[in-house]
């Protein structure tokens, strides 16, 4: 009878909490983490205090991964439009009243400073996948239309600011999440035949449209710099071409097996620049060579297979929409900070998931991975 009564241990009150959860997901997400502390620690030896600060980023991320974890997919579905409408009311006032660094408006003084992009890049394909759950079925051209004029808002307002990066990141999220509501190829094949004309044509004319007095629609001066700069980095080596040049270095030079951990020249001898955050890629192939690279590729791979499984069999148009959508990013992230490091993509600021150094995009990474340990543990709960 006394037994009845024993107040549970906190064990027992514990392990309830991680019933359900995904453990390839959790794996896929272990082996990255490990191999971003170890490429932090070489990379950032000698820079300060930054592999502490990013084991601690880490740490935040995973209690931040667990506590959405725990949310329920109805629950996120009732956040999207509130979040939505927060995240672009505070894009507006960054307009309005931002703070301006280097050139551009991208941070908001509300006592402590903030940056409202960060927001969109998991509000607006949870505001998408609403919009879809919300006309299960057979969506119409109309609903299709709506769709891409509420990702063309925050993606608006963020190229204004401008920040390339966010926008492309989240662009991709939110056009992730319209394609597997059913996008008609018909639709999508005259955009990428498009978009393949225009770069062909970019690449073959690059000298006569890269002249100084030559200005490109909607685009400023820097970002024409970059795309030119890949065309050719060799234009200016000492100056726009010096990243690009630098990083493929570092790539080419570590070979097949890699240099050996602490032992890239060109990171430690501080020729990478950025060799924490954006390219911090270039010096981890350094270090580990071609086959670091094919195991940090399997380990996204690994990642985002899992993450598709997932959505395949999420029990909702909402839950599979939105966990399509942020498994796809991860891949948008690694493909373009990969890309951009090895000179097939022009810089636009992209970290790398895991393994670059920044506290914001860490805590975007677990709010993700949360949401998608949420999606399968309600389905593997609805199972049991």
């Amino acid at each position: 009878m006394r037994r009845a009564f024993e107040k549970p241990t906190l064990l027992q009150r514990v392990i309830p909490l991680f019933r359900g959860f995904d453990g390839p997901l959790l794996l896929a997400v272990l082996i990255l983490a490990v191999i971003g502390l170890i490429t932090m620690y070489s990379a950032g030896f000698d820079h300060g205090t930054r592999f502490v600060d990013h084991a601690r980023n880490m740490v935040l991320a995973a209690e931040i991964l667990f506590v959405v974890a725990q949310v329920s997919p109805q629950r996120l579905m009732a956040l999207a439009v509130p979040l939505y409408s927060v995240g672009v009311t505070l894009l507006v006032a960054t307009a309005l009243i931002g703070v301006t660094k280097k050139g551009a408006t991208r941070w908001l003084d509300l006592g402590i400073v903030i940056q409202p992009s960060e927001i969109l890049k998991i509000a607006t394909p949870l505001m998408l996948a609403w919009w879809f759950q919300r006309r299960e079925g057979r969506p119409r051209a109309l609903d299709f239309a709506v769709a891409l004029l509420l990702l063309a808002v925050p993606v608006g307002l963020i190229v204004k600011q401008p920040d390339l990066g966010t926008a492309i990141l989240v662009l991709a999220a939110g056009l992730f999440v319209i394609f597997f509501a059913g996008l008609p190829w018909k639709l999508i094949v005259p955009v990428v035949v498009v978009a393949a004309i225009a770069i062909t044509a970019l690449v073959l004319s690059g000298d006569a449209i890269c002249e100084p007095d030559v200005k490109w629609p909607m685009m400023r001066d820097y970002q024409k710099n970059r795309v030119c700069t890949l065309l050719d980095p060799t234009t200016d080596p000492l100056g726009k071409g010096f990243h690009i040049i630098q990083g493929m270095i570092a790539i080419g030079s570590g070979g097949v097996t890699g240099k050996g951990f602490m032992k890239g020249t060109q990171t430690h001898l501080e020729f990478i620049p950025e060799r924490t955050t954006d390219f911090i890629f270039a010096a981890y192939s350094e270090e580990f060579g071609l086959i670091g690279c094919v195991t940090l590729m399997l380990g996204f791979l690994f990642l985002i297979v899992r993450g598709l499984m997932i959505a395949s069999d999420a029990p909702n148009v909402f839950t599979r929409l939105l966990a399509g959508s942020i498994t796809l990013s991860f891949f948008t992230y690694a493909f373009v900070n990969m890309g951009m490091v090895s000179g097939i993509l022009p810089v636009v600021g992209v970290p790398l998931p895991f393994i670059s150094y920044g506290g914001t995009a860490m805590v975007i990474l677990g709010l993700g991975l949360g949401i998608l340990l949420s999606i399968a543990k309600s389905r593997r709960l609805v199972q049991g």
